[in-house]
């Protein structure tokens, strides 16, 4: 199985937004670059339009643990960003799960 690690800096973000494909659907926006590392890794963004910071918390620990469970059907060596839209703010698990597998799908990056 592959560990993922997560985007911190600002650099990687940048890099990703710039160099990386974007898909989108209701709930996210997902940006995806190969690194050239062995592993994933994740970064979630959340604004401060979608609500207070209990909200965004709330959002970003739907969408990483969503991606730990199905970490094992996306490809190897990429940098994955999502961007949750203000819609996100009153989802359930259900729905992250399946919202971040479809862009998984559109972006390519699930293993078949």
């Amino acid at each position: 199985m592959n560990f993922s690690e997560s985007l911190k800096k600002n650099t990687d973000f940048q890099h990703v937004y710039k160099k990386g494909k974007s898909y989108a659907n209701k709930f996210f926006i997902m940006y995806v670059c190969e690194n050239g590392l062995e592993i994933n890794r994740l970064g979630v963004s959340v604004s401060k339009k979608v609500g207070n910071s209990v909200v965004r918390h709330r959002v970003k620990r739907l969408v990483k643990e969503s991606y730990r469970l199905h970490e094992n059907v996306f490809n190897s060596g990429l940098d994955i960003v999502v961007i949750a839209r203000n819609s996100a703010k009153d989802i359930d698990f259900k729905e992250v799960e399946s919202a971040l597998l479809h862009l998984g799908k559109l972006n390519k990056i699930i293993k078949v």
